[in-house]
């Protein structure tokens, strides 16, 4: 069962393997018609190679068979040197008077003659060979010349009497050559197929040979281009496309002039509409028919090359045609286009300027934003100072009431006290009273103590905050029960705002070096920047700061 749906596979996909293996076939024709010019001169320095061993005391025989090895190089090249060199045989048999080497030659000259169009000549050169006077080594020779007039005449006439003399030659040649040389088979099968319209043997037997023949041998070109025939006859396109361009491509690789296969190739491609192709080959085919001079080929090829010519023209002017209408099409697109550039080429410097104008307004208003920034946050800081000044002073102007009263108590009972001294006329009393000190001291000690207590108050972190400004080692260390001391007290009347040593000094009854020494004594200790250490005492528990 597998392998009835692996041959029902192979069936239905066989024209794809088919078509892919004709593509490649063509491909490498379309490569060798590109090349045919270098297989030419391939050939061409092999034949110049050979003339240069020429000696000069070559014997007559010698120089006999060194004019046929040039006849034979020649013979499929270019015909006009084929018959230039046969001539010379001609020439060498006679001085010799060897009967069959004159002969040999007159029915090379009989083939060259008929294939260059010179029928006339060439028919009376077989006239004038008497077939019994002739070696029977020479027969096949014979019957070939023959066969091959009458294929080149028969290319012009197209008359079945020539047709029939192309068979019975053909018989002949049979009926002497050996059924198991290579000419014989090919010559069989010719028959079978061009006299008795055999195919499906001759094809068998032509596959069996094309299997033992190598691609360079000149056979190979003749077997691949009866198997073209025998799928013309058959009615089968890809093989007779495959066989056909396999032939043209080792006629070309072999630098054979006398393509017929390029010919049958171009009519194919004609056939299916392809005429780029079509025309391409068929001006190949005359080339090389032109270039070896080959007349019957030439003739053969004028008819087909005229028609496929005409409808060649015919499709390049239409388009032609079409190229005009497309590059009228595209230049009315380039108009278009060059104007859209423009168009948008002043829209993008329009852009541009636009983008210029809003990055110089974006940026007088980021400068103004800016600007309006720091007014607020110096607005905001503002307010925050003046939060603060307006708490400093509910809270101290609420204790100075609170002293003022205290103070007023004291000063009654003070007098109090005096005038009972007075009215006693205890004056030495009243005298020591007056004198002692105490009284101011302790109304001093009372009097930082409050101030201590209401700064605090307001600032708790002070002296955490104000140790936090100076180095690690200078830091101040407050005795038990000592609220502040002096330097703090100092620095407590700048954070307040007070600021001027003089002041300090009468408030906290100092020097005003001494204050001077206290102020600068405490920046040295700073572990922040001298200049910036008053600032950001100032700036201790600020509500600014908090925020």
């Amino acid at each position: 069962m597998k392998k009835y749906y692996l041959f029902l596979f192979l069936i239905l996909n066989f024209p794809l393997f088919a078509s892919e293996s004709t593509d490649n076939i063509l491909k490498e024709l379309n490569e060798a018609i590109k090349n045919k010019q270098h297989y030419v001169k391939i050939k061409e320095e092999r034949i110049a190679n050979f003339k240069k061993i020429k000696s000069d005391n070559l014997t007559k025989e010698q120089e006999y068979n060194y004019n046929k090895t040039l006849y034979f190089e020649y013979q499929k090249l270019n015909s006009d040197s084929a018959i230039q060199y046969v001539k010379k045989n001609l020439k060498i048999a006679e001085e010799l008077h060897d009967k069959e080497l004159f002969n040999l030659a007159q029915l090379q000259l009989v083939t060259l003659y008929s294939s260059s169009g010179k029928y006339r000549e060439s028919e009376a050169l077989l006239k004038s060979i008497d077939k019994k006077s002739i070696a029977t080594s020479l027969l096949p020779n014979y019957y070939i010349s023959y066969r091959e007039f009458f294929e080149h005449y028969a290319a012009n006439s197209y008359s079945p009497e020539y047709r029939k003399q192309i068979g019975k030659y053909r018989d002949s040649l049979l009926s002497i050559l050996n059924p198991n040389t290579l000419d014989y088979k090919i010559n069989r099968i010719q028959q079978d197929i061009f006299s008795d319209k055999k195919y499906n043997d001759p094809k068998k037997q032509l596959l069996v040979l094309l299997n033992k023949t190598n691609e360079e041998s000149p056979q190979y070109a003749m077997i691949t281009y009866l198997l073209g025939k025998i799928a013309e006859a058959t009615h089968d396109l890809e093989s007779r496309k495959k066989y056909y361009a396999l032939s043209a491509t080792s006629d070309l690789k072999n630098a054979n002039k006398d393509n017929a296969s390029l010919q049958e190739l171009a009519l194919v491609f004609y056939e299916i509409g392809d005429v780029d192709m079509a025309y391409k080959l068929t001006q190949s085919a005359i080339e090389d028919a032109l270039y070896c001079n080959v007349q019957f080929r030439t003739l053969l090829m004028s008819e087909v090359y005229s028609i496929i010519n005409t409808v060649y023209q015919e499709r390049e002017a239409e388009r032609k045609s079409e190229l005009q209408i497309y590059l009228l099409c595209i230049s009315l697109l380039s108009l278009f286009l060059l104007v859209a550039i423009i168009y948008v080429y002043k829209q993008m410097k329009k852009v541009s300027r636009i983008r210029s104008e809003l990055y110089d307004t974006s940026q007088k208003l980021a400068e103004l934003n800016k600007d309006i920034t720091e007014t607020n946050s110096q607005l905001q800081e503002s307010n925050l100072q003046l939060s603060e000044s307006n708490l400093v002073k509910e809270e101290y102007i609420a204790h100075f009431f609170n002293l003022c009263s205290t103070y007023i108590n004291k000063l009654e009972n003070y007098r109090i006290i005096l005038n009972k001294k007075a009215t006693a006329k205890q004056f030495d009393e009243i005298y020591k009273i007056l004198k002692s000190t105490t009284l101011v001291d302790n109304e001093l000690e009372e009097l930082y103590k409050n101030f201590d207590i209401i700064f605090l108050n307001l600032y708790p972190t002070f002296v955490k905050d104000f140790n936090a400004l100076l180095i690690p080692e200078e830091q101040i260390v407050l005795k038990q029960n000592e609220l502040l001391n002096t330097e703090l007290r100092i620095f407590a009347l700048i954070r307040l705002g007070i600021t001027d040593s003089v002041k300090i000094a009468a408030f906290l009854r100092y020097s005003l070096s001494t204050i001077y020494n206290y102020r600068t004594r405490a920046r040295n200790k700073a572990a922040v920047s001298r200049n910036d250490f008053e600032e950001m005492v100032m700036k201790i528990g600020s509500m600014a700061l908090k925020a």
